[in-house]
């Protein structure tokens, strides 16, 4: 290999020698002994004891190899080497606490991992590179000796009851060839070699069925079509589990029986749900054999790892943590939990069934763990307004744990509680401000955990000009009073424009307290304008009592900072949601959700709800471009689903169905963008993308315009039409002037591709059944389930560790797989830069730019282009979309050009901001670790700056904490 002939020819050194090492003379080596009691397996089976100095040794001749044998390199290599090896013998020991021996490749692995840690990467990455070259060359070696089959010991195994059975290899076998088929470059050999490996006499069934699941996920990093081959591996365990359950005995199935056997479990299914009083017993009532026969039990096999072992973790019905829903079955109860008030229930069922299964469209989170049972609470996001008396702020501090119980996001608007220092008439004192009542929230949240599947999540807003903004701007800060700090709640700005016109201008700002000014509340536009102008002339007069002047700059810095040190507040604006909402004539949006997508009207005594799910973008794709007669089809059968949810939901709160009822909103949005763009070989940081995703936002809110229009002629109009923008034929194309004439313009793209005037009739003719339709959520975890890229993010490795509830799982970018095999250029070399450079193809040379443009990471595209993507989607969506924005080098002035041009484009509202944190993920080879984190720390690395991302570790919107929309 060129790293190691380059070390050979410059040092006279090998790396074999380095490797094999004897353990140079006393006087030159650590004094780290022999651990008493450990021993060591060679690869060829032998046992010899432990002993500290070959590592030493090793370390010391790896050292000289890559950076010379001079005095001073020398002195400093010992010292170096010396601090190194009781870190990796404590670490060997503390791992093995459990037994006393120790395997070759286990103490390589920590080797490795101890020199990426130390920031040694050309020594790393040198004995990365051997190491993978010296196990190809065993691998040839032992293929070329005369096959001798040994005789094997006969293992047992422990059954369901404990007795011990002989171990059925033949099946094992059987079943780890069969998650192979049909998919390139995959082999069962390694996967069987390793799971025999792990093999012990008196195995456990769970242990024997999660052993080859484990073998095949150490390989995803160097081929992922591996993941498939987990997921498949995992889903015999899940079989054999779930139809024990629903059969009331033992029983276990390959992938090919059941072609037949879903047929079977199903109706047994059913009835099991309901008498463990989980299933809505209306399911039974269904024709059981015409929907089973409906089912699809090959679409099991296209699941990733990851989406698989999620829906096991936390989707799929349990009892007693005993699964017993399988893949199919979960799509079909969600879709017979949207079917049940439907004239043809049956084919309804099937239809919702066929769209979910076959990823083409995904219900939110909420949707798919509760339709089909018996408490449907099927809503994604509510949204309240606190009001101003101890009553109104404990009872939505009290609809907000009855609302997360059942796995809603929470946006709570809080600017009309009065401010620090404001009077109290009741008491004739003054008010401790919003803060103290945000902190009840933000522990209220985390002690309703919704039901154990995630934490409760909440996100709360205040406007600019409350005199409490500049407390409201520290609770997430991690010093200071801690009674006035709230780590867990999430927090955001709701902007007017006046404030960024004062901030433009350099001009005087004014905070108030809510009570002494609370039209303005209520107020957008001119009006909110007139109205602020008097009441800063009302404080220079004494006619207000609680009130503080600063310069707005200094206020829109002292944001920006907070959002750069702490990630929050969020940057969101009050004008663009309301002057373009449909339902202005109704009440006004005064916050946003929990993940920035949602805008709809709320009041004391109405809380907003939005019903959500997303399209997959990359399903919808043909040679030629977007497929948009598939797309019509998608859309028109989701908005039905999504319809129906509002009517069976199960409302927690009285406010939310009466809302609900009236408008009737939801949020049909998308996911896998990116994967789209990476299909078609455009580049995220490119018109082409901006102009993709002009044209796919357009034809996902036309088909969802006429679908809601399609509905409101079979089941009548949404009760509050008349007034809303459509009645006026002012569709969210045409709504754009209305905030264009409020500010003096605004630099929003008007390019239409489709007939609109067409549809703008028939929406005024005939009405919409929805006052809103269009939301696109994060997708945190159904494009988990779906195995496409989240939402309309950019990809943010090519190769990491994604961390969830679930665990720790290898993610491999498959698309950039398959275009470096199409070039020759996937190999172990290519695997370890990827990793060697944090999943970026930018620094690795033999990488062709056009691939390096296509397949360019999250930091590596300038966030003007995530916002004019978003800005030419804004102007067709009603709501608004969940848009992260991702900076490499933040500064101030970066950070003021990015959200100045986010409202100069009309954005309604943007989510969290990232950018790169001081640490890394390990080069080291995910295989020893079995894919479990390989990330440093970053909590004391982190500099100043926005909220650390640990690189190797998936953006926080991955986190449980940030997955309570979708």
């Amino acid at each position: 290999m060129r790293v190691r002939s380059a070390l050979a020819a410059t040092t006279g050194v090998s790396m074999s020698q380095v490797l094999h090492a004897e353990p140079p003379a006393a006087a030159n080596t650590p004094s780290a002994p022999a651990e008493p009691g450990f021993h060591v397996i060679r690869r060829n089976g032998a046992v010899t004891p432990f002993d500290a100095t070959k590592i030493s040794a090793a370390l010391t001749k790896a050292f000289l190899a890559v950076e010379g044998s001079s005095a001073s390199a020398s002195r400093r290599i010992h010292e170096i080497v010396e601090d190194m090896t009781l870190d990796i013998v404590a670490a060997l020991t503390r791992r093995s606490s459990e037994g006393r021996t120790l395997h070759i490749e286990d103490i390589q692995d920590q080797v490795e991992l101890a020199l990426m840690r130390g920031e040694h990467h050309k020594v790393a990455r040198a004995y990365v590179l051997y190491r993978e070259a010296r196990a190809r060359e065993r691998a040839e070696a032992e293929a070329r000796k005369p096959r001798v089959v040994p005789e094997e010991p006969e293992l047992t195994m422990r059954d369901a009851t404990g007795a011990r059975v002989p171990l059925d290899t033949v099946r094992l076998e059987r079943v780890i060839l069969e998650a192979c088929q049909g998919l390139d470059s995959v082999s069962a050999g390694p996967i069987l070699s390793e799971t025999r490996r792990n093999l012990y006499d008196g195995i456990g069934a769970d242990e024997l069925a999660l052993a080859p699941i484990m073998a095949a996920r150490t390989l995803v990093e160097t081929e992922p079509n591996y993941a498939q081959v987990a997921a498949r591996l995992l889903l015999d365990k899940l079989r054999r589990e779930a139809m024990s359950f629903v059969f009331s005995r033992p029983e276990q199935a390959t992938q090919a029986d059941m072609e037949t056997r879903y047929a079977e479990y199903f109706p047994a299914y059913v009835k099991a749900g309901i008498e463990a009083e989980m299933l809505d017993p209306e399911l039974g009532r269904f024709d059981l054999d015409r929907i089973a026969a409906a089912l699809k039990p090959e679409r099991d096999l296209q699941f990733q790892y990851l989406g698989l072992q999620t829906l096991y973790d936390r989707y799929f019905l349990h009892a007693a943590g005993t699964r017993y829903e399988l893949p199919q079955a979960f799509f079909m109860r969600v879709a017979m939990g949207l079917a049940l008030r439907e004239v043809d229930r049956e084919g309804r069922a099937i239809a919702f069934y066929d769209l979910l299964s076959s990823f083409d469209f995904m219900t939110s989170t909420p949707t798919l763990f509760n339709a089909g049972t018996r408490r449907p609470q099927l809503s994604s996001c509510f949204l309240t307004t606190v009001s101003d008396d101890l009553d109104g702020i404990f009872t939505s501090i009290r609809d907000n744990a009855l609302l997360a119980k059942y796995s809603g996001g929470l946006g709570n608007d809080w600017t009309p509680v009065r401010g620090l220092g404001a009077h109290i008439k009741g008491t004739n004192g003054e008010s401790q401000g919003v803060v103290p009542f945000l902190k009840v929230a933000n522990d209220t949240a985390i002690a309703v955990n919704q039901g154990g599947k995630r934490k409760g999540a909440v996100c709360a807003y205040l406007e600019t000009w409350h005199i409490d903004v500049e407390e409201f701007l520290d609770l997430r800060k991690n010093t200071g009073d801690d009674r006035r700090r709230t780590h867990d709640m999430n927090t955001a700005n709701w902007v007017p424009d006046l404030f960024m016109q004062r901030v433009a201008e350099d001009g005087p700002w004014t905070l108030f307290s809510p009570d002494e000014v609370p039209q303005l509340h209520d107020l957008y536009g001119s009006a909110f304008k007139a109205a602020y102008e008097t009441a800063e002339a009302d404080a220079v007069a004494g006619r207000i009592k609680v009130s503080k002047t600063l310069r707005a700059v200094d206020l829109w810095r002292r944001m920006l900072t907070m959002l750069f040190e702490t990630g929050h507040p969020w940057i969101t604006f009050k004008d663009p949601a309301n002057l373009r909402s449909p339902q202005q004539h109704v009440g006004v949006v005064h916050s946003s959700n929990l993940c920035t997508e949602i805008t709809l009207n709320t009041s004391a005594d109405e809380v907003a709800v939005c019903n959500l799910g997303s399209v997959n973008l990359a399903t919808h794709l043909t040679e030629s471009g977007l497929d948009h007669e598939k797309l019509a089809v998608t859309v028109s059968t989701a908005m039905r689903m999504l319809d129906n949810v509002i009517d069976i939901n199960f409302y927690t709160i009285p406010e939310a169905r009466r809302s609900n009822l009236k408008h009737r909103p939801v949020g049909l949005g998308l996911m896998g963008f990116q994967d789209a763009l990476q299909m078609q070989a455009i580049a995220y940081a490119s018109e082409a993308a901006v102009a993709f995703a002009d044209e796919s936002m357009e034809a996902i809110a036309y088909h969802a315009i006429r679908a809601s229009t399609d509905l409101a002629e079979e089941r009548g109009r949404y009760p509050s039409f008349e007034g809303s923008l459509w009645s006026k034929g002012i569709l969210p194309i045409d709504s754009i002037e209305l905030l264009a004439d409020a500010r003096g313009g605004v630099d929003m793209d008007r390019t239409q591709r489709l007939d609109w005037q067409a549809l703008r009739e028939r929406v005024t003719s005939v009405g919409m059944r929805n006052s809103n339709c269009l939301a696109i959520a994060p997708t945190a975890t159904i494009s988990n389930i779906c195995g496409v890229s989240q939402s309309i993010e950019p990809a943010y490795q090519n190769l990491y560790v994604k961390t969830n509830m679930s665990g720790d799982f290898t993610v491999v970018n498959a698309l950039l797989v398959r275009a470096l095999k199409a070039r020759g250029l996937w190999d172990e070399v290519m695997v370890a830069d990827l990793k060697y450079f944090d999943g970026s193809l930018g620094q690795i040379d033999r990488v062709p730019d056009d691939l390096k443009a296509v397949f360019a990471t999250a930091f590596e595209i300038d966030a003007a282009w995530l916002i004019k993507a978003a800005s030419r989607r804004q102007k067709w969506i009603d709501q608004s979309q969940s848009l992260n924005l991702y900076v490499a080098n933040p500064s101030g002035k970066a950070l003021d050009a990015i959200y100045r041009l986010a409202w100069q484009m009309g954005l309604k509202t943007t989510y969290y901001l990232r950018s790169r944190s001081a640490t890394h993920v390990e080069k080291s080879t995910l295989k020893g670790t079995d894919g479990k984190l390989n990330a440093v720390s970053a909590v004391a690395a982190t500099p100043p700056g926005l909220e650390a991302v640990v690189e190797g570790k998936a953006c926080a919107i991955d986190d449980p904490d940030c997955e309570a929309c979708q």
